[in-house]
């Protein structure tokens, strides 16, 4: 009985990892191909968001510029999206992806599904996030008691 439990255990970790492997690497493929394309677009366009012929003037000159700077932050936000799934792929090849890294426990696949480099369960994460905000609160609490002390 408990040969045939081990093997539906190590045949359903199998399907997982495939699964996840599979949800990884399309994941990969999206964000490489949005990326390449928003690089492409951006030197298409050329540094001012049109053609290098063009005289653009001070408010044309500005909105070129942020639109410059959205679009990089985008490309770099991509970029650091795609470093977070390499690294996750990385994880499940050496058997740690999937697993909260504070409880040990599975993450739920829908989590990965929706967050795939998510490192922690839900109520990890939900727990760290309110030690995050209590730290902000009383860093910001010293910081406006300092002023006071300043005057």
């Amino acid at each position: 009985m408990k040969g045939i439990q081990n093997a539906v255990g190590a045949t359903t970790a199998r399907s997982r990892y495939i699964d996840l492997k599979n949800m990884l690497e399309e994941r990969r493929r999206e964000l490489q191909a949005e990326v390449q394309g928003k690089m492409r677009d951006v030197r298409a366009v050329g540094a001012w968001g049109g053609k290098v012929s063009e005289v653009l003037d001070a408010v044309e000159s500005s909105e070129a510029d942020i639109q410059e700077d959205i679009e990089f932050a985008l490309i770099q936000m991509k970029s650091e999206t795609l470093n977070k799934v390499n690294d996750a792929l990385v994880r499940l090849e050496q058997g740690d992806y999937g697993n909260c890294f504070d409880c040990g426990e599975e993450i739920a696949e829908k989590r990965l599904r929706a967050l795939p480099f998510a490192v922690r369960c839900k109520d990890c994460e939900e727990a760290r996030e309110a030690v995050e905000q209590r730290e902000r609160q009383l860093a910001q609490r010293r910081g406006t008691a300092s002023l006071f002390l300043d005057m």
